[in-house]
């Protein structure tokens, strides 16, 4: 079993998925990350999305597995790298804001967090749910 520092660097050389490859070693190292998840980098798992990855589907493995954890963790970690995500991914950052705001339990949980976050922090994450907001009621016209 491989250690959890080359699981992380396996998933951020592979996360573009530009071949078979790419694909097969970023969904096996995510599979054994999953294995044992005590030493997990939830911060560093976070920043593992892109925008440019060319199998989405290989990647929402990653949505469910950053959901399998204890969600004031998990949110937590969110707080502390969303404003790189935002740069970096912002596609992948609207899509989780987007099952946070669609759960109202971790929804709630995040709002209540989100006051103790520094003030760029909370600006950029307010604009992110109401842009979420925004699309919902243009959908729901």
């Amino acid at each position: 079993m491989m250690r959890d520092n080359d699981l992380m660097s396996t998933l951020k050389a592979n996360k573009l998925m530009r071949s078979r490859e790419e694909v097969l070693a970023f969904d096996n190292a995510l599979t054994e990350l999953a294995e044992s998840t005590a030493d997990v980098n939830l911060e560093e798992l976070h920043l593992v999305f892109d925008d440019n990855c060319e199998h989405e589907e290989v990647m929402w493995g990653l949505v469910h597995f950053l959901e399998s954890f204890d969600a004031s963790q998990q949110l937590q970690a969110l707080l502390n790298v969303v404003q790189k995500l935002a740069v970096s991914a912002p596609e992948w950052t609207e899509i989780i804001h987007y099952r946070i705001f669609n759960d109202e339990p971790t929804r709630f949980l995040y709002q209540d967090m989100l006051r103790s976050a520094d003030l760029n922090t909370q600006q950029l994450v307010t604009k992110i749910l109401e842009d979420i907001a925004r699309e919902r009621e243009l959908i729901n016209v």
